[in-house]
């Protein structure tokens, strides 16, 4: 007998379906070209502002290589434009940044391999639709930095798009618990992908990768025997020491160090402290991060069980409004908190910290994590990952919101396929006028590529 207050699984997917009389599926494509007189450059800055100062020409110097990699570093010029967007008003913990190469493998607390968003910095309530926009507009871009066709880039987002509407279809028709255990699992993939040789071979290639990818195996390229203790080695400016740069770093660090053990679970803050803590340094990190705060931190059970943890600065989401407050008083919570939500199967590790007025999370460090080689793709591979990540996508919105509201708004025909290939290939576009404006300020000397050659070292705990 259904209880009181709760409505069943086909009457959410008429309230869905209702919604689309305020916001109809064609006009999910709509993009207009943004004025010239609007300046990116002054938002980028605003983005940039508390970060490492002598960092951010490396950033700037890896969003120059393409209109892709300026994509990637720029979320908060597409949440911007977002926020103005029609939208269905169906709400989910949106992960905010959801472009495919924050995508991945990565191991499951029982050690299977997932596949899974793994990048959570931006994550915020929002529309289910932003992160689909994201996705496809970077997929296009992805398309054309590989110089394939338009009707191949048209081919890739239709191809995430149509997975991620036929899987939250699917969803909507489980049970909650079922979507809330459900995963994107290595053996799913491979069942998916059965007839397409190249991507299977990809996959094998990909398992052999993430078995090496852990802290065990990159202890020998990283780290180094100095004075008889375990170091991690210093490769300026992607990574460096601060410690002689930093005021009372040991009392700083404890303190630290206990905050984040009360954010665990009480098994797994069991588990942290079997292991005795050796060193930390600063890790630049792919290409929106740099020049956020940003640790790789060695601990030791013994001499050959290293434990590596990264611990990452967290700022306010993109998605907040512009002028608005947080509702999370601390950026480290409100990462870990999205994550455990949207993921199938979170880090045992993750956890958070404050010090020195400066929000932290933790997480391991190469826990097995694999990543698409984007430059390697051939079209149908491009294709085939799209429909993978649509997938993935649409399990996270399941599991962080109502599946059957989205699924009912969504429909079973392509109508909001057709608006988000629109989309996508309009704000490409965007996207691609906005890296020639990028590049304009780096000529101009306004941006520098240049990194200092003391880079960082101004850099606090």
């Amino acid at each position: 007998m259904k209880s009181a207050g709760a409505s069943s699984r086909a009457e959410r997917r008429k309230q869905g379906k209702a919604l689309r009389e305020k916001c109809s599926r064609t006009s999910q494509g709509e993009w207009k070209p943004r004025s010239k007189s609007q300046d990116i450059i002054k938002l980028l800055e605003e983005s940039d502002a508390d970060r490492i100062a002598g960092l951010i020409p490396v950033k700037y110097q890896r969003m120059s290589v393409s209109p892709f990699t300026f994509y990637r570093g720029t979320a908060i010029i597409q949440a911007r434009d977002l926020a103005s967007a029609p939208v269905s008003g169906i709400t989910v913990q949106a992960c905010g940044d959801c472009h495919l190469a924050n995508f991945g493998g990565f191991a499951s607390p029982e050690r299977a391999l997932v596949f899974d968003i793994n990048d959570f910095d931006e994550t915020f309530p929002g529309p289910w639709e932003w992160d689909v926009k994201r996705l496809g507009a970077s997929l296009v871009l992805a398309a054309r930095d590989r110089s394939f066709s338009k009707a191949i880039a048209d081919q890739t987002v239709r191809a995430a798009v149509a997975s991620y509407r036929e899987h939250m279809a699917e969803f909507a028709e489980m049970k909650v618990l079922d979507t809330w255990y459900a995963q994107v699992s290595l053996d799913a993939v491979k069942e998916y992908f059965r007839k397409d040789q190249d991507m299977s071979a990809r996959l094998s290639k990909k398992v052999k990768e993430a078995r090496s990818r852990t802290s065990e195996a990159v202890v020998p390229k990283l780290t180094a025997i100095v004075n008889g203790h375990r170091k991690i080695k210093d490769n300026p400016p992607v990574i460096y020491h601060v410690h002689e740069f930093t005021r009372n770093f040991e009392k700083l660090r404890v303190a630290f160090t206990e905050e984040y053990k009360k954010s665990l679970q009480a098994d797994r803050r069991h588990l942290y402290e079997r292991y005795r803590y050796q060193d930390s340094a600063i890790k630049v990190v792919g290409v929106g991060s740099v020049g956020t705060r940003c640790y790789l931190s060695l601990l030791l059970a013994d001499d050959d069980d290293p434990l590596f943890l990264q611990i990452k600065e967290a700022r306010r989401s993109v998605l907040e409004p512009a002028h608005g407050k947080s509702r999370y008083a601390h950026q480290g919570l409100r990462v870990v908190e999205g994550q455990r939500v949207m993921q199938a199967a979170s880090d045992i590790f993750l956890g958070w910290a404050r010090t020195e007025g400066h929000d932290y999370y933790f997480r391991q460090f190469r826990d097995m994590k694999v990543s698409a080689e984007v430059e390697t793709f051939r079209p149908g591979t491009l294709v085939g990952y799209a429909s993978l990540c649509g997938w993935a996508l649409a399990r996270a919105h399941a599991k962080a919101g109502d599946a059957a509201i989205i699924a009912g708004y969504l429909g079973s025909n392509d109508q909001f396929d057709d608006a988000l290939a629109q989309y996508s290939e309009a704000y490409a576009d965007q996207a691609e006028r906005d890296f020639k404006t990028f590049q304009v300020a780096i000529r101009s000397g306004r941006l520098s590529t240049e990194p200092a050659k003391e880079a960082g070292l101004e850099f606090l705990l």
